[in-house]
């Protein structure tokens, strides 16, 4: 049965349904009504996990840490600057294999200073070890949730959830949140195997030194089980459809089969897209949106299969790395290069929170067709 729900408390009570052993937060805009509800639902007696309020964001990420290789469940969110200063606590997670779960808001990063959304924070941290998993609604986000801790506790890999930051978290939509008994049937218990978390019984310890020569074989291992995950996204998400009744995966095609032009995007600017889609439709443009779900690890060839009959590809971007392009069309380059004949176009959209209306998407479609091959700024 949906309910409308703002999308921040959607994820607070799909987290509460989850049920992990150890929550710690820290506030941040446009990600702190995640924790403001998961404290209240703490206080009131509606859950049981250990609440720990922490003196910053890398405290947070540093308090998952320590309760993750205890062997429990954990959780925390964050946006931005507050992601940034998590980054060293980030990389010690993937490289220590913890399945840890985190939300991101995504949000602008300073200076200058904005509390609005694009997706920079993130997509800045790709190479830490994570999985990314990214959500066009709120309750694209709260099934994410659900297969991104199956998937770390399958792994042993840890997963950030990413939605838009005010777009997703203050916005209310229907969402249907599944009742606890159907996710405990998607998700048990946690209980790790043996050797993988701290045990005063069976004395070990988790990410110590390495040298030279081991040092290389240990990341070469996180390099090829992240890059295997994606098999075990599409058979997660193949569970979680016979359970739900929900398709996940690791991208959307919408209407790509005969379009000649493909705009590839991530996050809720793909709703405004599939929008516009409609409407050049009924005047007979083929026209088409492949929506990345899991960007990390990056799909190269279920991507390039899917994008193969297209003449022009646009790639929307809310980032971008400086000096070079957006961050999504350098990847699809990379992989697409001596594979994909299309050409494609890198399109910056969105920076700071700025509207991304449909105006601007015909706009890209229409660019995208001219040979001019520069990066382009998009907006009004």
């Amino acid at each position: 049965m949906k309910q409308i729900l703002e999308g921040s408390h959607a994820v607070a009570e799909i987290i509460r349904r989850i049920n992990p052993a150890v929550v710690s937060a820290y506030p941040i805009t446009p990600q702190t009504h995640i924790v403001e509800d998961l404290e209240k639902m703490k206080a009131e007696g509606w859950a049981d996990f250990e609440y720990i309020r922490s003196e910053s964001e890398f405290a947070a990420a540093s308090i998952v840490l320590g309760a993750s290789a205890t062997g429990v469940r954990t959780y925390t969110a964050t946006s931005s600057q507050g992601l940034l200063l998590m980054t060293e606590v980030l990389f010690n997670i993937a490289g220590m294999r913890l399945p840890v779960v985190v939300t991101c808001a995504n949000r602008a990063i300073s200076g200058p200073i904005s509390i609005w959304n694009d997706q920079q924070d993130s997509v800045t941290i790709r190479d830490a070890g994570w999985v990314q998993l990214y959500g066009e609604t709120s309750q694209e986000v709260i099934d994410l949730h659900i297969l991104a801790y199956k998937l770390a506790e399958s792994s042993l890999l840890p997963v950030m959830v990413n939605m838009d930051g005010f777009i997703l978290t203050h916005t209310y939509e229907p969402i249907d949140i599944p009742p606890q008994n159907l996710i405990k049937k998607y998700l048990p218990d946690y209980k790790p195997a043996k050797n993988t978390y701290l045990d005063v019984n069976n004395p070990q310890s988790l990410g110590t030194f390495a040298p030279p020569d081991r040092y290389m074989e240990i990341r070469q291992e996180l390099f090829d089980d992240v890059a295997e995950s994606k098999n075990e996204i599409k058979k997660l998400s193949q569970e979680f459809k016979q359970v739900f009744g929900r398709d996940l995966g690791l991208f959307e095609e919408y209407k790509t089969k005969d379009a000649r032009v493909v705009l590839v995007a991530m996050g809720s600017v793909c709703g405004t897209i599939k929008e516009v889609i409609d409407e050049l439709r009924k005047k007979g443009q083929k026209v088409g949106l492949l929506k990345l779900t899991c960007f990390r690890p990056f799909p190269d060839e279920e991507i390039i299969k899917a994008l193969s009959k297209a003449k022009y590809i646009a790639v929307v971007d809310k980032s971008i790395s400086i000096g070079t392009e957006g961050i999504l069309a350098s990847d699809l380059k990379r992989a697409g290069f001596g594979k994909l004949k299309s050409k494609i176009q890198s399109f910056i959209v969105g920076l700071g929170g700025r509207d991304v209306n449909k105006k601007m998407i015909k706009q890209i479609i229409n660019q995208v067709k001219l040979k001019d091959n520069s990066i382009k700024f998009v907006g009004e």
